[in-house]
């Protein structure tokens, strides 16, 4: 199993990787609205925080070899389901290609972010 690391996104808050490659998938870790540069959580509404997720796991599926179009699935956490429709523009602008997909809330998130996405993908 290689381990996948990119300064282009968060480093891991924890004891974990950004992302994990067995055989020819990548499991990516959570991603949240952290800004790689700053270390800080993006301010902002369910929008912004989203971008900047996407973002995050762009660079992660891109050091792993692969991308947004070969994700299989994703599970999403939002802290409130009421951003659901918002969450759900951004989203779809990244994953055009419609993976399997679970989505729920939850009582909080690490930084008390709004949003975290992980994925799984082809390489």
């Amino acid at each position: 199993m290689e381990k996948i690391y990119t300064a282009n996104a968060p480093e891991a808050i924890g004891p974990y990787s950004q992302a994990a490659v067995c055989g020819n998938i990548v499991f990516t870790s959570g991603q949240i609205a952290i800004d790689p540069k700053s270390g800080d959580l993006v301010a902002g509404d369910i929008t912004a925080q989203t971008e900047q997720v996407m973002k995050n796991l762009g660079a992660v599926l891109e050091a792993a070899g692969s991308s947004f179009d070969k994700a299989i699935k994703t599970t999403c956490f939002l802290s409130d389901i009421g951003d659901f429709a918002k969450f759900n523009e951004v989203y779809g602008k990244y994953f055009s290609s419609k993976p399997a997909r679970s989505c729920v809330a939850v009582k909080a998130l690490p930084k008390n972010a709004l949003v975290e996405v992980e994925v799984i993908a082809k390489i």
